[in-house]
C-alpha cells in the first residue's frame, strides 16, 4: 500500500500497473528503483528480525511463486476461485487491482494470503464492470507506445506526465505536495 500512498513511490510503482494485459509477466514488470527499494525494506526487515537465511529464501520463493499465480491470466472456475481466495489471492481476485478505476486500483493488494485485504478494509470481490468489460491498465499510459522499455524506465521523471504524478485516487498522500 506504501507504494500506492506516497506520490514519489507511486510514480515508481505505476509501471507495474500500466501493463494493458494482466499475465505472468505483470507480475515481474517493476521499476528497477522500486526493486532496490523493496529490496533495502525487505533487508531492513530481515535484521530486525533477525530470519535465518533460509526463512528468507522461503519467503522470497513463496513471494515470487504468489505473484506468477496471482498474476496469471487465468480463469478458475468459479467454485475453486470462491473457495481459494478465503485462504489465497486468486488471479480473479488480484486482477481487480490492475483496473484502470482508482477505487479498484486501491484495493485486493494481497499478494499471498487473501485475509489482509479483508482485516484492512481494501477487499473488493468484483470489478464494477465484471472481469470480462473491466480495463487494464492506468489512464494516462493507454498508449502502447508507452510500454516500450525506455519510456517504461523514464516515466517517473517524464514532465508530461503530471497529471499522473499523484497517487491514485482514494489515498490521502502521506507526503507533503
Amino acid at each position: 500500500m506504501l507504494f500506492h500512498a506516497v506520490p514519489a513511490l507511486w510514480r515508481l510503482h505505476r509501471m507495474h500497473h500500466a501493463d494493458l494485459d494482466f499475465d505472468v509477466t505483470t507480475g515481474l514488470r517493476f521499476h528497477p528503483v522500486e526493486i532496490i527499494l523493496s529490496t533495502i525494506i525487505k533487508l531492513m526487515v530481515v535484521v530486525a528480525l533477525g530470519a535465518p537465511a533460509v526463512a528468507v529464501l522461503v519467503f522470497e520463493v513463496l513471494l515470487n511463486a504468489s505473484s506468477m499465480f496471482n498474476h496469471a491470466n487465468l480463469r478458475l472456475p468459479a467454485w475453486l476461485d470462491r473457495g481459494l481466495r478465503l485462504v489465497v489471492v486468486t488471479p480473479d481476485m488480484h486482477r481487480v487491482h490492475h483496473s484502470v478505476l482508482p477505487q479498484e486500483t486501491d484495493s485486493n493488494f494481497g499478494f499471498n494470503l487473501a485475509f489482509w485485504d479483508r482485516l484492512f478494509g481494501t477487499y473488493r470481490a468484483q470489478p464494477a464492470a465484471g472481469h470480462a468489460a473491466m480495463t487494464v491498465g492506468i489512464a494516462q499510459f493507454r498508449d502502447p507506445r508507452e510500454l516500450r522499455i525506455d519510456r517504461m524506465l523514464t516515466q517517473p521523471l517524464r514532465e508530461r506526465d503530471r497529471e499522473s504524478m499523484a497517487s491514485p485516487r482514494g489515498f490521502e498522500p502521506l507526503l507533503p505536495p
